[in-house]
């Protein structure tokens, strides 16, 4: 495991349980979420997972489960791959209570068996802000095009590279300024995602990420030089519709 991979995998197993039970509620209480409608837990990525069933689907970096139980529910075989095993330990209680089941490997992602889990699987979905945490996207991407079996789809959805340079302005006359560090690719120390969730007193004793930060080009020509068909770009508004890029989805097919 390499420096950077250590020094995250340190930080997402640093009260991640806890922030899960914070933040979603207990496994129970999300599992009784989810099961009303699991397809609708997809959101905007929902029309992917039309037809799935029996499907092999590797969510990576797949969290707390949030979104491979309900693709469990629809029937698919699920495999999350994450660093994190107290990300593992939510997602397993989760799947129980929702009384499905889910393969969940503790694994740096740069590491995964793949002469167990090459040409395996029929569908890759990564959502939530996951690339900054790699710092070599073009091994990270030779990777899943291994995973995938001939003729699998890629469905990689992420924070917009220019979400880092937009900022909140000064007034309601000025909403957004930028600020400068869009091509900035080295290593960076970042906070851990949920670490404002807690005490101001309780934040001085949270371990940093490490993060490397990459352009639109950058992501978009390492899918396709790592051999894939990018086969749709969407670019999203911020999460309550501000008029600013906050996220993209591609789909693309080895």
């Amino acid at each position: 495991m390499n420096e950077q991979s250590i020094k995250n995998k340190k930080a997402w197993e640093y009260r991640a349980y806890e922030f899960w039970n914070k933040s979603n509620g207990t496994p129970k209480d999300l599992a009784i979420q989810i099961l009303e409608n699991p397809r609708a837990c997809l959101k905007k990525h929902k029309q992917y997972f039309e037809h799935i069933e029996g499907k092999r689907i590797a969510n990576i970096c797949g969290s707390n489960g949030r979104k491979a139980v309900p693709l469990a529910l629809l029937c698919a075989e699920v495999t999350v791959f994450d660093i994190s095993a107290e990300n593992q330990k939510y997602a397993l209680e989760l799947a129980e209570y929702a009384n499905t089941s889910i393969h969940y490997i503790v694994t740096d992602i740069y590491e995964i068996d793949l002469t167990k889990y090459r040409n395996h699987f029929d569908m890759i979905y990564l959502e939530g802000g996951i690339l900054h945490y790699f710092h070599d996207i073009d091994q990270f991407m030779f990777i899943l095009f291994s995973l995938l079996k001939d003729g699998g789809e890629m469905l990689l959805s992420d924070f917009h590279p220019l979400r880092r340079c937009i900022v909140k302005g000064p007034n309601a006359e000025i909403q957004y300024q930028i600020q400068q560090g869009y091509f900035d690719k080295k290593l960076q120390n970042g906070d851990l995602a949920y670490k404002h969730f807690f005490d101001e007193h309780e934040q001085e004793d949270f371990p940093d990420v490490s993060v490397r930060f990459y352009t639109l080009s950058e992501i978009i020509n390492s899918v396709i030089t790592s051999g894939f068909k990018l086969m749709k770009f969407d670019e999203h508004r911020g999460w309550k519709n501000e008029n600013i890029p906050w996220e993209f989805t591609i789909l693309a097919v080895k």
